[in-house]
């Protein structure tokens, strides 16, 4: 069963709703959420002080291997496919 509201009862807005004449001036939530904002920012600045980054040795020899490994694994696809083309080539032209 329905519950029916009273003509003259005023219904609850919303937490945070603005009323009809409420105005745009920023409300002191917005300005602690421009706080937490660059709170934010500043914990991310001071994790990233913490960050062992690589030297140019490590970034040079990482990138040679990466690089070695992209060749050889291109290679090795390259004959794969070559291979299974001629075999399906081969069962193909019998006319199964």
């Amino acid at each position: 069963m329905a519950i029916k509201q009273k003509k003259h009862e005023k219904v609850p807005a919303a937490p945070g709703a603005r009323s009809a004449g409420a105005s745009a001036v920023p409300t002191e939530s917005a300005a602690s959420g421009l706080r937490a904002l660059g709170q934010y920012f500043e914990d991310a600045k001071g994790e990233l002080g913490k960050v062992s980054w690589p030297t140019p040795k490590e970034i040079k020899a990482t990138s040679v291997a990466v690089l070695a490994l992209v060749v050889i694994m291109s290679f090795f696809f390259g004959i794969v496919d070559v291979l299974l083309a001629k075999i399906m080539e081969t069962i193909l032209s019998r006319g199964l």
